[in-house]
């Protein structure tokens, strides 16, 4: 186990390139990761890493030692999972990141059932809109929507979420509550726009048309770059949005916005569990997915 242990503290230093980032993502002492690799360098007789005072790279046995050293920690956990059935405790760290607003609308009101089945996993949630780079910040595995834009990172779909048409009941008083594509430039509807970035050309009102699903241009004079403010506006009634379903509902609920148009739904979007490599799927890993699964079935189409 000791072994082991060295050829996971190994593995992180040189997936995220750092001594500190390593002991960071791993929760102990730099001092320990530094001694672990000194003291493992020195059984092997050959220098695994390069030390700058800017950064660590792996020489050309290191990169070949790195290679045994991941598959024999991914068989080790797979041994060591293999007679654990489903509902066994958890323990250890898992380092998660997925959308900020999944993670606040029906993600983390989740866990405390999750805590409760298992209360020794120690559980680090990152929100963020961004796409985190899961190696270098030492992600054990990543929920993303829409495309995956990485072909090197291992990627199990989780399903379809369910996007809607919405507005609040203040704007639907002024403008009308549109029944057609017509009715929106009839009753002259206008739209909040969301881009990632601020200035790019909108995409226009999402619908289906015949096997796929087209784009209608509506006027809108709001942009907004963040998902959050995006639904504030469609919230303070400045146009018609387009959101996943996870994230409105309980607006919905509450009477502050209205579904519109619910035959002519935009494109639903992908939901990914992404992890870095097959050898990341531990029984953490595994029974998270699970979990998860459980946890957004109710949103997805």
């Amino acid at each position: 186990m000791q072994n082991l242990d060295a050829l996971l503290i190994f593995a992180r230093v040189a997936e995220m390139s750092s001594f500190t980032r390593a002991a960071d993502s791993l929760g102990i002492q730099k001092g320990r990761v530094s001694a672990v690799i000194r003291q493992l360098e020195h059984d092997l007789g050959v220098p695994l890493l390069h030390r700058t005072t800017r950064s660590v790279q792996l020489t050309e046995d290191g990169r070949a030692f790195y290679t045994r050293a991941c598959d024999l920690v991914a068989e080790f956990q797979e041994l060591e999972s293999m007679f654990a059935p489903n509902g066994a405790l958890l323990r250890g760290k898992l380092r998660v990141d997925m959308p900020t607003e999944l993670a606040q609308s029906v993600v983390v009101p989740a866990l405390p059932q999750l805590m409760a089945a298992h209360p020794e996993l120690e559980l680090e949630l990152s929100s963020t809109d961004r796409r985190v780079d899961l190696v270098q910040e030492g992600f054990d595995c990543v929920i993303r929507l829409g495309p995956i834009g990485d072909e090197s990172l291992i990627a199990r779909p989780l399903g379809k979420l369910r996007m809607i048409n919405a507005a609040s009941p203040g704007y639907l008083a002024q403008f009308g509550t549109p029944q057609s594509l017509e009715d929106l430039r009839s009753q002259g509807h206008r739209m909040v726009h969301y881009a990632r970035t601020l200035g790019a050309r909108p995409a226009g009102w999402e619908y289906p048309d015949g096997d796929g699903y087209a784009a209608l241009a509506l006027p809108g004079t709001m942009q907004f770059n963040n998902v959050q403010t995006y639904h504030a506006a469609g919230l303070a009634g400045v146009g018609l949005i387009q959101a996943g379903y996870s994230a409105l509902a309980h607006h919905l609920a509450d009477g502050t916005l209205v579904e519109i148009l619910p035959d002519l739904r935009p494109e639903p979007l992908d939901a990914w569990l992404v992890v870095a490599h097959r050898r990341s799927l531990s029984q953490r890993v595994r029974t998270f997915i699970r979990w998860v699964e459980e946890v957004l079935a109710p949103y997805f189409d």
